[in-house]
């Protein structure tokens, strides 16, 4: 049952008033950063000050809208929305222009808008319903390959526009699916993978494959809490290296360490199944699984850098891990951005002040590195001031999500709080040398209609949810 309320009274006015505040300050920093003498006003519509203004305008209408639109439309037509997305991901890749090397953009005279920020919101759409659907058991296979198709699908497409950034934010959702009940061993997979996946560039695959060996004898001795079980799968491990070692050496095969390693786990696997079996060896199968499993991910790992990411996406991790130094190349932007905040100091150089900005040392300044004006102009504690915003925002959706009667309205509130998260956490990451560059804005800060339009839409709508959550009756 439902009861009719006045939603204009129940609207959650201090997040209102967090992203109004947000939104103004960005329009105030990229007016800085563009900062043009021959064009002082701050109405300049030839400006990407004056432009952004109209998108602020635009946005602010969108959201009225959002709060007139009936709440129940935002879940009858998720699976609708997320369709037509993935329709316009498709689209793209055929009629979309080029910007940046990536093909993402549809352009329509002087305007330009981009699909993909807009599928980060039908997808929290449609995780937000298929999880709230009766009788749906998250932690099932069925539920599994469903979730993963609908994560999967728009950050596939979006990959193939060549915006790895954009594509890599759907990969937060899994915070979201945890927060629903999803089994913490997935979480921890997922974790491991990264972990892999960076220890993979920086290690020689021997030394991770000796890793992955410890790794699996320690859970093992974890789970079953047995010495003499540790000491035999030991025992058996060493006879097996031993044993291929000599073989090798006698027939002289020629065989490296790699493959001798491999050989020698090989047939200890055999024999560990077989005891296994005998003596009823819990978990046995799962570890060998997920050992064998780990190195054939270390080796596709290369495989995968070296062929489905740019050369410029490799220098830009290689250079973050240490792995080599590129100062005048993909180097060059994060470490203008550094100066350009360290610079600033405690309190900045000032308004309009900012000499890295304002003789265009950083490029980008206005879009993924607009948190450097930031820096540079109000200091540590401008920088501090920002943060500060963005973590009350975050920590007061988190309550807003929390206090939902709608298992629907809940899930997408998360939704709405992961996908701001990853943006805010990576983009001033990327600022300041700590992540990769990987090109993704500052919510409410960087100039661009599509990227203020998707957030303002993607926040407003769990506003709207909110304001409703006393219709449903317990």
């Amino acid at each position: 049952m439902r009861r009719r309320i006045n939603i204009w009274t129940s609207i959650d006015w201090l997040t209102v008033a967090l992203y109004l505040l947000l939104v103004i300050l960005g329009w105030i920093n990229i007016y800085a950063a563009v900062y043009n003498e021959e064009h002082q006003s701050i109405l300049d519509f030839s400006m990407r000050y004056g432009k952004q203004l109209i998108w602020i305008g635009a946005a602010l209408f969108i959201a009225l809208l959002i709060f007139i639109i009936d709440v129940n439309f935002y879940s009858y037509f998720a699976y609708a929305i997320y369709g037509l997305t993935i329709l316009m991901l498709i689209l793209v890749l055929f009629f979309g222009v080029e910007v940046n090397s990536a093909k993402s953009w549809f352009q329509f005279g002087s305007f330009r808008i981009q699909p993909a920020e807009f599928a980060k919101i039908a997808t929290a759409l449609a995780i937000a319903r298929y999880l709230s659907a009766y009788n749906v058991q998250i932690n099932t296979f069925k539920s599994y390959w469903r979730l993963a198709a609908i994560i999967l699908a728009p950050a596939i497409l979006i990959f193939l526009q060549n915006d790895t950034g954009s594509a890599l934010v759907f990969f937060v959702f899994i915070l979201v699916l945890f927060r629903e009940g999803l089994s913490v061993e997935i979480l921890l997979l997922g974790i491991f993978m990264i972990i892999l996946f960076i220890l993979a560039l920086v290690l020689d695959k021997l030394t991770i494959i000796l890793l992955s060996i410890g790794v699996i004898f320690l859970v093992f001795t974890f789970i079953n809490r047995n010495m003499k079980n540790f000491g035999v799968a030991l025992l058996i491990l060493i006879l097996s290296f031993l044993i291929t070692f000599g073989v090798n050496n006698i027939f002289e095969l020629g065989l490296s360490y790699y493959y001798i390693i491999f050989f020698a786990l090989g047939f200890s696997a055999l024999i560990y199944v077989v005891l296994a079996i005998r003596y009823k060896i819990r978990n046995i199968f799962i570890l060998l699984i997920f050992l064998f499993g780990s190195i054939v991910y270390t080796y596709s790992v290369e495989y995968f850098f070296d062929n489905f990411l740019e050369p410029h996406q490799q220098k830009r991790i290689n250079v973050v891990l240490g792995l080599e130094s590129d100062p005048l190349g993909v180097e060059y932007n994060v470490n203008q951005s550094k100066i350009a905040i360290g610079s600033g100091g405690l309190t900045g150089k000032g308004f309009l002040l900012g000499t890295q900005t304002k003789y265009d040392f950083v490029p980008e300044q206005s879009t993924d590195f607009i948190f450097c004006t930031i820096g540079e102009e109000w200091g540590f504690l401008g920088t501090f001031t920002i943060v500060s915003l963005f973590v009350i925002l975050l920590l007061r959706l988190i309550y807003l999500a929390e206090r939902q009667r709608s298992a629907f309205s809940r899930i997408y509130g998360y939704g709405v709080i992961a996908i701001l998260f990853f943006h805010f956490l990576i983009n001033i990451g990327m600022t300041i040398g700590l992540v990769p560059v990987i090109g993704i804005p500052l919510p409410f800060f960087s100039y661009g209609g599509s990227s203020l339009w998707a957030f303002t839409i993607l926040l407003f709508i769990f506003l709207r949810l909110d304001a409703s959550r006393l219709e449903v009756l317990r």
